[in-house]
């Protein structure tokens, strides 16, 4: 199984994303690889005239930067899916 980290920092404040302009640029500096064409994708599609679609849009865009730059979200992120049923076996086996 993976080593979970014992203390939680941040490796930095998330950069400010209340605009589409600073969202793209957060995410070309910090999203996972992808990110940034999947969201233009999805705006391409979108009818720019309708904010709760654009809010729909983005926001899950906006929770991954900072789960990008929290060192326990990355991590989380990145773990198997064997490694998380394993996980998952002892606990519900009574093994932590």
């Amino acid at each position: 199984m993976t080593a979970h980290p014992t203390e939680q920092k941040a490796v930095s404040e998330p950069p400010p994303m209340r605009t589409l302009h600073e969202l793209r640029a957060a995410l070309r500096a910090h999203g996972h690889p992808g990110d940034l064409a999947q969201f233009e994708e999805a705006l391409e599609t979108a009818d720019l005239d309708d904010l709760t679609a654009i809010r729909r849009i983005a926001q899950p865009y906006r929770h991954r930067v900072p789960l990008r730059l929290d060192p326990l979200g990355s991590a989380a992120v990145g773990r198997s899916t064997e490694d998380i049923r394993d996980e998952l076996r002892l606990l519900a086996d009574g093994v932590r």
